[in-house]
């Protein structure tokens, strides 16, 4: 089965990062536009162009990135959320159901609490949308890898 995943990048980084690339290397097809820094709007601009453009089966956002996910006109397409940055970008303040999100208690960029706090808007709960999982912000361990692409495969099952 081909998945297609939109991959949205964090603030100040670009595509062909650790998790992308290593999900390509697992048969993961991925879509990773180049997000500009400066410019939220033109992130989410840039996002929702890409969705247009592609058959996307499901997105996942790193930290800002998350945040852009978030504020995507994304419809049914399900969201795997990398330590969400979603008090620091963007206006929305819940996720739908079809959502998973990964962080790391010891995250020292975007405070773990903050994700309970966005499953508690949103009405979901931990047990059953948030995986805990690795050791820093990155979740770039091998851990934390395997977590991510079977949060993916868990999406389009």
């Amino acid at each position: 089965m081909i998945i297609n995943v939109l991959y949205l990048h964090g603030w100040h980084s670009v595509p062909g990062g650790t998790k992308p690339t290593w999900l390509e290397q697992q048969g993961i097809t991925i879509i990773q536009p180049a997000l500009p820094s400066d410019d939220f709007e033109a992130t989410i601009a840039i996002g929702n162009q890409a969705l247009l453009e592609n058959d996307i089966d499901v997105i996942v956002g790193s930290s800002r990135g998350g945040a852009a996910a978030m504020n995507l006109d994304y419809g049914q397409i399900p969201l795997v959320l990398l330590c969400p940055a979603w008090k620091r970008w963007g206006s929305a303040t819940t996720v739908p159901a079809r959502t998973l999100i990964l962080h790391a208690e010891e995250d020292e960029v975007i405070p773990y609490p903050e994700s309970l706090e966005l499953l508690a808007h949103s009405g979901l709960t931990p047990e059953d949308h948030l995986i805990t999982t690795g050791h820093d912000h990155r979740l770039a361990d091998a851990g934390s890898l395997r977590h991510l692409l079977q949060a993916i495969r868990t999406s389009v099952s």
